[in-house]
């Protein structure tokens, strides 16, 4: 048998170990870079240690394989006998090394992923306080600024809310639990003429009338709210004032009621323009009324006047027959003088107008009867105005509207003396006379009555209670208007006295250019 040649395998397997040995230094350099590049990745630091223990495996098995078949062909066999063992027991560690190093990857991979997941949320944390501690330090740095715009936002917020409160012609009020004022605006101290401290009112003890007052507590108590109540009120002065109320309560957030808010819409000129309206219809239908019945009798008023005057012919003077027909005379003539006043308050009279200048018409009343008033006692004291605008008007009819007032106020002031107070002035379009005495007044529950046709106060046979009735009727027909106060202010002190004032609006004259 003939045995093949072995020194070809012996080249190849020196070449093989020696490219064992040099690829696995190779791959130990390029995972050293990795390690350099990323050194806290752990697969990179897996490869370095396994590319070294390979590498190491691979040089010794490679110097192992060369020295064999060097020493084998020089004829040192025995040496490597001796030799053998020891390198492979070296070899079987560095395998075992390896086989180790792969053994533990996994449990070493898990916990490298374990570790970054850690890091990752480390990382994620650390971006976020990062990007809040920018925005702290933005908010740091704008802070003040950000004060300030909120500061004028609250400012300009809280200066609407005040010229609101305070410039509102309706009245705007706060109060606590109790209803006891804590605050109310301009409107509403004028109206109410509330004193200080606001603290001890409450709004419903200016009511008037008890059962306003308890409606008012008991629906804010059970419905929390009340809308569009109607209330009589009673200020400081005394005067009644109509108000209109819409209120709510105020509760906290357990629902306990701390408050009370509320708005009152004044309602007083209202009412009295509706009773005006009133009385303008009633007064029409009394003076259409009127009207017929002055025609009606004026007709044999006059025929009776007129035999009683002939049968007084007939009759000596200081006869019984005379003096009975002399009554008959006087009381035919006082009918006819008030047939007289039913006809002017009827305005079934003609009238005739021209442009007046007021000051002379009441000049001209004043030269009549200014005589009886020094009589009296009673003072007359001029405000005229000396640029007053002329009226159109009738001035007969006006000298009755002024002898009326006059004598009114003469009667209120009686026999103990006094002042009448006549002045005159003009403001927006209008002339204003006002009558003004130092009387007794009249009382609050008469004053919607005294323009009523037939309503007097005076006794039997003084008055036919015509006289304010046909003022109001000429006062209308001139386009204007009538309005009383009792008590007044007296002029001099400014306090409150009693007495009554009449105060007449008559349109100013404007010429159109035609006038001759």
């Amino acid at each position: 048998m003939t045995a093949l040649p072995l020194f070809p395998a012996h080249i190849v397997d020196m070449i093989g170990s020696g490219l064992a040995i040099f690829l696995s230094f190779l791959a130990l350099v390029y995972s050293r870079r990795l390690v350099r590049l990323q050194p806290n990745n752990f697969i990179w630091g897996f490869l370095f240690y396994f590319c070294a223990a390979m590498a190491v495996f691979s040089l010794s098995r490679g110097v192992g394989h060369i020295v064999r078949i060097l020493l084998v062909f020089g004829g040192y066999g025995e040496t490597w006998r001796h030799l053998s063992p020891l390198s492979g027991g070296f070899n079987t560690m560095l395998l075992i090394s390896a086989a180790a190093v792969t053994i533990y990857y996994h449990k070493g991979l898990a916990a490298y992923k374990a570790i970054r997941t850690e890091a990752e949320k480390l990382t994620d944390a650390n971006v976020k306080l990062s990007a809040s501690a920018l925005q702290l330090k933005q908010l740091n740095f704008h802070l003040e600024e950000m004060v300030e715009e909120r500061t004028r936002n609250l400012s300009k917020s809280e200066r609407k809310f005040r010229q609101f409160f305070e410039n509102s012609k309706d009245v705007i009020y706060f109060s606590d639990h109790e209803g006891r004022l804590t605050s109310i605006n301009s409107s509403g101290w004028r109206l109410l003429d509330i004193e200080e401290p606001i603290e001890s009112f409450r709004l419903s003890d200016l009511f008037i009338k008890e059962s306003d007052r308890k409606r008012y507590q008991e629906e804010l108590l059970l419905k929390g709210y009340i809308s569009d109540f109607e209330v009589e009120c009673q200020g400081r002065n005394g005067a009644t004032k109509h108000i209109l109320i819409s209120a709510n309560s105020v509760y906290d957030e357990d629902g306990i009621m701390i408050g009370r808010e509320g708005i009152g819409k004044d309602l007083t000129r209202l009412k009295t323009i509706t009773e005006q309206l009133i009385n303008r219809e009633k007064m029409a239908s009394v003076g259409e009324m009127a009207a017929g019945v002055a025609h009606e009798i004026n007709t044999p008023l006059g025929i009776i006047l007129g035999y009683t005057q002939l049968m007084m012919e007939d009759f000596a003077e200081g006869s019984e027959e005379h003096a009975n027909l002399e009554v008959m005379e006087r009381q035919t003539k006082a009918c006819r003088r008030i047939v007289a006043d039913l006809l002017k308050f009827s305005r079934q009279s003609e009238s005739v107008k021209a442009a007046l200048d007021l000051n002379q018409v009441v000049d001209e009343v004043l030269a009549v009867t200014e005589h009886s008033l020094n009589i009296q006692q009673i003072e007359v004291v001029r405000q005229f105005s000396p640029a007053l605008p002329q009226v159109v008007g009738d001035a007969e009819k006006l000298r009755q509207v002024m002898i009326n007032l006059i004598n009114n106020a003469q009667y209120a002031i009686g026999e103990q003396g006094g002042k009448i107070i006549i002045n005159t002035d003009s403001t927006e379009g209008f002339v204003h006379i006002s009558v003004l005495d130092t009387g007794t007044g009249i009382p609050d529950e008469i004053k919607p009555k005294i323009f009523d046709p037939f309503f007097t106060t005076k006794e039997v046979g003084k008055g036919t209670g015509l006289g304010l009735s046909v003022i109001y009727g000429i006062i209308q027909e001139h386009g204007g208007s009538i309005v009383v106060e009792s008590p007044v202010m007296d002029p001099e002190s400014g306090q409150e006295m009693s007495g009554t004032v009449f105060t007449i609006l008559l349109p100013i004259y404007e010429s159109t250019g035609n006038d001759e």
